[in-house]
């Protein structure tokens, strides 16, 4: 371990007990206090726009401006405001009917802050995935611990500066470091823990935070697929799919992660895909919003996904002028009918290759994702949307959107999250106001209830008391 990553996990400790007490002082955060903090955040995330585009676009080697004010400061924002908004009624105690047997009483569910919340957010999205977590601890009046990923450092960085110059650390704070950082985050005694990343260190994260029965959100990945009915057009698909697919490169974990299509619209699905790329992106070496892979590894990795599946025979489209000088741009690719037992079938591919594999009938399709994980996010493409139900009454997944791609999350008043292998829990809205919020249930009875009657020693009052509950 280097000297630094054992000095940031030592201030990480110190971090923890600090804020242990100040949430000890404070335990229930004012409503005006929790809408100020949330301001704080949109405020910086406004203001430094410009450097928080040009940290990730550094991280990345090229990342499109475009793109991270979409998904990162304009997502923050609108996050905020709504949180902001609706605050002071989501942290409103919800009164509960109290039955008869119970009468007279008050029943109500208080919602208080869980205390203090640890945030482990991936490199995808490093400043939405981050922030928009944090505004939900701070609307249910938690404290919170970031640990940003290695892999943006300079957006990492400016996080940490931005936020320790809004606020004390006593309430939020920023550690960097490495995997042994990220590895001690999630060994500590938080209220909560809000892990995004992969499938696969979500496990170890989870298995961590048990040690110490911290409760854990989990927002991880897997294989989003995107069901192309026999109803619908290739040409009208083309566009939701090349840009769900290849926006951030594809480095989304709800990107659609392969395609199924009727096998008489395999090739017209492919063409069309390959024709909206070309517009989207008409020289994409040199495009600055075509976004760079994020690491020499992450592309060596993609590279070879595409040489295993065409050294099985599957066919692969790419524009003309594949090659970049950029060495971690990657050209957009699609391969057609990989195995199913290729690297391309079987992993998350985060990356700018989409798979499209043919089906004989719709029970087909539907049969192939339920025999595999449940995924984050499904894509339906119908013109009747009873039969687009349909496929959803048929399927499990996270979230799901018909007829677009990815648009799903970007309602705030809406649950995202992922179901088994793709995570557990949810946020954005009230949902993530809930994820850091204790629910605690208070009964409140007169001087004087009933109950003292069915209290031992056990005679005919209780029999008839019990009768009529029994009813």
């Amino acid at each position: 371990m280097s000297e630094t990553d054992a000095r940031q996990i030592e201030r990480l400790k110190t971090l923890l007990a600090r804020q242990k007490e100040a949430f000890s002082d404070q335990r229930h955060r004012p409503i005006d206090q929790r809408k100020a903090d949330i301001q704080k955040v949109a405020d910086l995330t406004r203001n430094h726009a410009q450097d928080i585009m040009a940290a990730i676009s550094a991280d990345y080697g090229v990342r499109s401006c475009a793109e991270t004010q979409i998904a990162e400061i304009g997502f923050v924002i609108s996050a905020a405001k709504h949180a902001k908004s609706h605050v002071g009624k989501w942290a409103k105690a919800k009164p509960a009917s109290v039955p008869m047997t119970l009468a007279p009483g008050k029943a109500y569910v208080r919602r208080e802050a869980k205390g203090v919340v640890g945030i482990v957010s991936p490199w995808n999205y490093p400043w939405q995935l981050a922030i928009a977590p944090l505004i939900a601890a701070l609307a249910a009046g938690c404290r919170a611990i970031i640990k940003p990923s290695e892999l943006t450092p300079k957006t990492a960085d400016l996080m940490s500066r931005l936020l320790a110059e809004a606020f004390d650390e006593s309430q939020v704070a920023v550690v960097t470091g490495g995997p042994k950082v990220g590895e001690a985050f999630t060994q500590q005694k938080f209220d909560h823990l809000f892990y995004t990343g992969s499938t696969h260190v979500g496990r170890l994260v989870a298995l961590a935070a048990a040690d110490n029965l911290v409760p854990v959100t989990l927002e991880l990945g897997g294989k989003s697929p995107a069901i192309l009915t026999e109803d619908y057009d290739p040409a009208d698909a083309a566009s939701p799919l090349a840009w769900g697919k290849f926006f951030n490169a594809g480095q989304t974990c709800i990107a659609p992660d392969y395609v199924l299509a009727p096998r008489s619209k395999v090739d017209a699905t492919a063409e069309a895909v390959l024709e909206q790329v070309g517009t989207f992106f008409p020289d994409f070496a040199s495009d600055a919003d075509y976004t760079a892979i994020i690491s020499d590894r992450h592309h060596a990795r993609l590279t070879a996904m595409i040489e295993e599946a065409r050294a099985a025979g599957a066919r692969i489209l790419q524009p003309k002028g594949s090659e970049s000088g950029n060495a971690r741009k990657l050209a957009p690719t699609i391969v057609i009918d990989p195995p199913v037992d290729s690297q391309l079938m079987t992993e998350e591919i985060f990356g700018p290759i989409l798979p499209i594999l043919p089906y004989d009938t719709l029970n087909d399709a539907i049969a192939f994702v339920n025999e595999r994980d449940h995924p984050l996010a499904l894509y339906v493409y119908a013109k009747d949307k009873a039969l687009a139900r349909s496929v959803l009454d048929r399927t499990i997944s996270g979230g799901a959107s018909v007829n677009a791609s990815m648009l799903h999350m970007s309602v705030e008043g809406m649950p995202f999250g992922g179901v088994g292998a793709s995570g557990q829990g949810a946020y954005h809205g009230e949902h993530g106001f809930l994820t850091f919020t204790h629910e605690r249930a208070v009964f409140e009875a007169p001087k004087w209830h009933p109950s003292r009657l069915i209290a031992p020693p056990y005679g005919k009052t209780f029999d008839f008391i019990s009768k009529l509950q029994s009813k």
